[in-house]
């Protein structure tokens, strides 16, 4: 659960990740005994006591002003969406109640089906909070390979990523999509740490995935949002799409996988189409 703690595993994180030159400052002599800028350096930075600063790293000071973490995100070069991180690990240190869970409805609409199915032959599927899939069509189920061997209440994307052995050969980049995914989680647990959902699928992928514990140390955070993804699929072979996020007012959202008609990835969707319903070709494209 977030806490002090988390607050200054984050600041560790970022800390780390820093060099000298990052911030203007000169890079010294000698080789440094730890990774990133020291303690004293972010203090000077975010106009912070050396003290102080430590105190927050060790979880012993609970309580910084708004003025402090804007001192904290600047010194740390935290993006828009990484300082709203660090105020929300801020607030729950400081004891502030977290908003209360909102279990998200695992109910799929009629209407919400029917537009699963009005998508084809973009694959589109409907996930939960924590990525669980409530429902796909036959062109998501087919994009996934493999994903419809596991029993539907096993079924999420995250687990899929960094449990199931085909995503490391379907996603061609799937060091990209083992970070976006771990970074999601983060944002997550912080925002509703008594989620109970999301602790459990941490706890199965730590204790899974050691490629998961080392994603989890970065300490990135992200919201979900659409990007192209590149593919290679065991039937279809190598090609792009770009997918849309669409959140929902039940607390789901909806993941749409497009192509640029006329292109060669728009041929690769047909294909992966035709293989959903059954049509497969004789040959595999390359």
């Amino acid at each position: 659960m977030p806490g002090s703690s988390e607050l200054g595993d984050f600041l560790r994180a970022r800390r780390a990740r820093l060099r000298p030159g990052d911030v203007g400052l000169p890079a010294g002599s000698g080789t440094r005994r730890t990774p990133g800028l020291r303690r004293e350096e972010i203090a000077a930075l975010a106009g912070l006591s050396i003290d102080y600063y430590i105190r927050l790293e060790q979880g012993k000071e609970s309580n910084p002003s708004g003025s402090i973490l804007d001192g904290l995100a600047s010194a740390l070069r935290l993006n828009e969406e990484e300082q709203a991180h660090l105020y929300t690990l801020a607030n729950h240190a400081a004891g502030r109640t977290a908003p209360a869970v909102s279990r998200a409805s695992r109910a799929v609409r009629p209407g919400v089906r029917q537009l699963l199915e009005t998508m084809r032959p973009c694959p589109a599927y409907l996930l939960t909070r924590t990525s669980d899939v409530l429902d796909a069509n036959p062109e998501a189920l087919a994009l996934f390979a493999g994903l419809a061997d596991w029993p539907p209440e096993r079924r999420n994307t995250i687990r899929y990523t960094y449990l199931h052995p085909a995503a490391r050969d379907l996603f061609v980049d799937w060091d990209h999509s083992a970070e976006t995914t771990a970074a999601h989680l983060r944002s997550l647990i912080a925002e509703t740490p008594g989620d109970g959902d999301v602790k459990a699928l941490i706890a199965e992928l730590l204790d899974a995935s050691p490629d998961f514990a080392r994603v989890w140390e970065r300490h990135d955070v992200r919201q979900r949002r659409g990007e192209p993804k590149r593919f290679r699929h065991p039937q279809v072979g190598e090609f792009t799409l770009t997918y849309e996020v669409l959140y929902l007012a039940d607390g789901q959202r909806m993941s749409v996988y497009q192509a640029e008609p006329g292109t060669r990835d728009s041929d690769a969707l047909t294909l992966l189409s035709m293989i959903a319903s059954g049509d497969e070709p004789a040959e595999r494209t390359t």
